[in-house]
């Protein structure tokens, strides 16, 4: 049975109900993320009897990874979602947000940052690409730290590329060595508790 709800920016039991669907991994987003591994079908069993254990999955196929401290990740997020094209699935983990991005970003990006200038005070991102492995929260993550901010929800998510995150990355970093601390503090992380309110999963690509 599928309900239907009426999008009313004013009712609060819709933008409940709307941020709980961008954060929950759906089968069908479940069914990409296992497509990672070299052998989804087991994955997807383990899944299913642990649905609340973080999972490792290699990068380089279906996606790429761009791992970044999570202040600044906020502040990428804000530009893509409100100037740019939106973004991929997108997670929390130990204190890094984990951006998903299309196969091959991992070994682009670097070298157009370095191009662009990086600016020297806001730290690199790390990319994971082929070869490497990455710990994503689980399908049904408990309550912590690790969490889905725009969780899985397709089998053919639109994934950003290097281009669409160097733009984001290169506008983050002059924003952020222009700003106080103290205001960089207020404006993006003004609660722990709001990172997945702020995301229209409805423009996603």
């Amino acid at each position: 049975m599928t309900t239907t709800l009426s999008p009313n920016s004013g009712c609060p039991a819709f933008e409940a109900a709307r941020v709980a669907q961008a954060t929950q991994v759906t089968l069908e987003g479940a069914a990409w993320l296992a497509s990672s591994s070299a052998y989804p079908q087991s994955t997807l069993s383990l899944w299913r009897q642990r649905p609340s254990a973080p999972a490792v999955l290699p990068c380089g196929t279906a996606f790429d990874i761009v791992n970044v401290p999570v202040v600044f990740g906020r502040r990428l997020l804000d530009l893509l979602w409100g100037e740019g094209p939106g973004s991929g699935p997108v997670a929390v983990h130990r204190g890094r947000m984990l951006l998903f991005a299309a196969p091959g970003t991992a070994q682009r990006l670097p070298a157009l940052l370095d191009w662009e200038e990086w600016a020297t005070s806001v730290p690199a991102p790390l990319c994971h690409g082929r070869g490497d492995a990455v710990t994503v929260p689980a399908l049904l993550p408990p309550p912590g730290p690790s969490r889905w901010l725009v969780a899985p929800d397709t089998r053919s998510p639109w994934l950003p590329g290097p281009e669409a995150l160097l733009w984001a990355c290169v506008r983050a970093a002059r924003a952020t060595s222009s700003a106080s601390a103290a205001d960089l503090r207020v404006s993006i992380f003004p609660s722990a508790d709001r990172d997945a309110n702020v995301y229209d999963v409805s423009r996603r690509r």
